[in-house]
């Protein structure tokens, strides 16, 4: 599958909670841009605890997160200490604009509640005790995850059904320059 082609004006409007864009950080380095689920998802809950145990990894690759939310910067903040990702950079979406830009669609009902999706949802919302709670955001926004380097997608991974995990290492291994 092609990456979508992000238009740089677009990632220049893209403003972080401290205030620089999207497409400036990745003309410093590398960035891995994480559309998240709405913080009631039990997914986004998992993304969060699985970025949260990579973060360095991904960091000494040269490599910076940048998370996109659907909520309020306050609402984001809590939800980014409580899994140990204090002082993340991050972009509030609540219209959902970004997520469209980037090709990020609306889910279907198979996408959300099919049958995979219920399976993974238990073990990850009880086993591994992620839980879940109503939709902060858009409920059926589905997630993607994008590596960008000098204002160009280098690696993408769209979400085709809510419950897909990504590897995070693997898309920032070895797809980008790093000065």
């Amino acid at each position: 599958m092609e990456e979508p082609r992000i238009r740089k004006d677009i990632m220049a409007q893209m403003l972080t909670n401290s205030g620089t864009n999207l497409l400036a950080e990745s003309q410093e380095r590398p960035v891995m841009l994480v559309f998240l689920r709405h913080f009631g998802c039990m997914f986004c809950r998992e993304a969060l605890s699985d970025i949260s145990k990579r973060k360095g990894t991904i960091e000494e690759m040269g490599t910076k997160i940048v998370f996109v939310h659907m909520s309020d910067n306050e609402t984001a903040e809590k939800f980014f200490k409580k899994y140990k990702l204090s002082n993340s950079t991050h972009i509030s979406d609540p219209d959902c604009k970004y997520y469209a830009e980037f090709g990020l669609t609306k889910g279907n009902f198979t996408q959300l509640f099919g049958l995979r999706s219920w399976m993974r949802g238990f073990q990850t919302a009880i086993v591994k005790q992620h839980g879940m709670a109503p939709p902060i955001g858009d409920g059926f926004q589905m997630p993607g995850v994008f590596v960008i380097q000098d204002g160009e997608i280098q690696e993408a991974f769209i979400h085709k059904l809510s419950s897909d995990r990504p590897d995070y290492e693997k898309l920032v291994r070895n797809c980008c320059t790093i000065p």
